[in-house]
């Protein structure tokens, strides 16, 4: 072991190597849906193949999150990093020019491995570097902030290239920005471990992904099949069955990679939570994004990215404005704003409809993307700050998982309420043809696919039908979004009241007196 003085520069710089780790996993999670008409032309994948494709990153971060969490507490989160940049580079390129559905499929799992030991890594660095509470508050809030810009640059990038490349193309987007993160991780970060780590508890391993995976794959294939059909039921089954294996080995082994007391405390449990519903929430926006302006209004791939920009600025925003909040309101009455305005902003597209009025959009995005960015930080933060950092890597992974469920049952329910709304509303002209009529029934996307082998006049009826039905669903979910923030708002109001605005770890206190770090060799 050895000790080394942490200056300002190199604490800014491992939130500056933090910050473009997590911005290029949140591009390429919006980079791949505009890369699908392109790769289902050139590799003409079957709709299940399909589904995995889509799918296969999401599972394999979401289920390995916990494992990876500890194995960055135990051989060093800088270590675990940088192995992960150079993995999620090495899959990039294979995912960029796999030449079938199943190398592509294989390669999207490669990426999941990879995103999930670069994820609670950056958190959790940034936790151990951070020890003063108001600069942890602020770096945490532009950790959230660049999240949330991701998203919206992943479009505009995807666009971008998309216009002059092939689909594969928007892969390779990451290499660069890997090889930054390499050579600059390599010289700025500090070395940090858990100094007591405890035996890997080989067993809890399998249950761990068993129990995430079965329940999110459950939830996602609900989305897409309908809750009736068996496998969901099954991959519930598993799911529920190794969650509570899971949890009973916790509370019974001497290191377990989840430290069960973490959830007596309110902070902690009343953060989780709160993430988890905010980002049920939160999906309405990105199933707005990724069909309204492309499907109803008509836009191109690079025009709907620009127009998603605001929202991820005011994201930003959110995070940057959360740190000053804490001091005069307090955490939970932070969050519990945050989602207020995010509910305001929700309710706003409700003015939305079939022709475009971008100051609406813009109206409605700004408000959604501040608030839910002052909420996240916020609840980032507390989870952060109320446990030793020690085991930052493993409560980051915690946090990150609520965050992967509560997205994926998000999708799943309002993707479903969409889709119904979407066909109950759906009104086809009369002299519809039945194979274009049962195709529309199906999705938007179908039903302009199939307006297009129409003669005009019914074509664009049957168009117009389509895009109407689908705003009308839009506005469902929106409203549904609305009422859950709300909802959150004063739960978290209520559950995290009395928490301490600065909520400081013995540990750090005694940093802040003598200001050294400790890494690990």
């Amino acid at each position: 072991m050895e000790t080394s003085q942490i200056s300002p520069a190199r604490k800014w710089g491992t939130l500056a190597v933090g910050c473009l780790a997590v911005l290029v996993l949140t591009i390429d999670m919006g980079a791949l849906h505009l890369a699908i008409p392109g790769l289902v032309d050139d590799l003409d994948p079957s709709a299940t193949q399909l589904l995995w494709i889509a799918d296969g990153y999401g599972f394999a971060l979401a289920g390995l999150l916990v494992t990876m969490g500890w194995l960055g507490d135990r051989i060093g989160r800088k270590r675990l990093l940088l192995i992960g940049t150079a993995g999620f580079a090495a899959a990039s390129a294979l995912t960029a020019y796999a030449s079938s559905p199943e190398m592509l499929i294989a390669a999207r799992a490669l990426l999941g491995v990879a995103g999930a030991t670069i994820m609670p890594s950056t958190l959790s660095l940034i936790r151990n570097v951070f020890t003063d509470p108001k600069e942890r508050t602020a770096a945490v809030g532009i950790w959230s902030g660049i999240s949330g810009a991701g998203v919206g640059l992943g479009p505009l990038l995807g666009g971008l290239v998309l216009d002059h490349f092939w689909w594969g193309s928007v892969f390779l987007i990451n290499l660069p920005i890997m090889a930054a993160i390499l050579v600059a991780g390599a010289i700025v970060l500090p070395e940090s471990r858990n100094p007591n780590p405890g035996r890997l508890d080989l067993p809890s391993v399998p249950l761990s992904i068993a129990a995430v995976l079965g329940l999110v794959y459950a939830v996602k294939e609900a989305s897409h099949s309908g809750i009736a059909q068996s496998q969901v039921a099954v991959a519930a089954l598993i799911g529920i069955a190794a969650a509570v294996l899971f949890v009973r080995r916790q509370s019974r082994v001497a290191s377990p990679l989840i430290d069960l007391a973490l959830f007596r405390e309110r902070a902690f449990a009343g953060s989780i939570a709160a993430n988890a519903f905010a980002m049920f929430a939160l999906v309405a926006q990105s199933l707005i994004f990724a069909q309204y302006f492309q499907s109803v209004l008509g836009w191109s791939p690079l025009k709907a990215g620009l127009a998603g920009l605001p929202g991820a600025v005011a994201a930003m925003a959110g995070g940057a404005l959360a740190a000053a909040l804490i001091t005069r309101i307090g955490r939970g009455n932070t969050v519990a704003l945050g989602l207020l305005v995010s509910s305001a902003g929700f309710s706003l597209y409700l003015l939305t409809g079939t022709e475009a009025h971008y100051a609406v959009l813009v109206a409605a995005m700004l408000p959604v993307g501040m608030g839910m960015g002052m909420a996240l930080t916020v609840t980032a933060d507390t989870v952060l700050a109320a446990v030793p950092k020690e085991r930052a890597g493993a409560a980051s992974a915690i946090s990150e998982t609520a965050t992967e469920l509560g997205g994926a049952l998000g999708m799943a329910v309002l993707g479903s309420v969409l889709n119904s709304v979407y066909r109950n509303n759906l009104d086809l002209p009369a002299g519809t043809p039945a194979g274009t009529a049962d195709g529309a029934r199906e999705s938007l996307g179908g039903a302009l696919a199939g307006a297009a082998h129409l003669p005009a006049d019914l074509a664009g009826a049957v168009g117009d039908a389509a895009r109407s039905a689908f705003v009308g669903g839009m506005h469902v979910t929106a409203l549904i979004s609305a009422g859950l923030a709300l909802v959150t708002a004063v739960a978290a109001a209520y559950g995290l009241r009395g928490v301490p605005d600065t909520i400081v770890d013995p540990t750090d206190e005694a940093a802040a007196e003598e200001p050294e770090f400790t890494t690990a060799a």
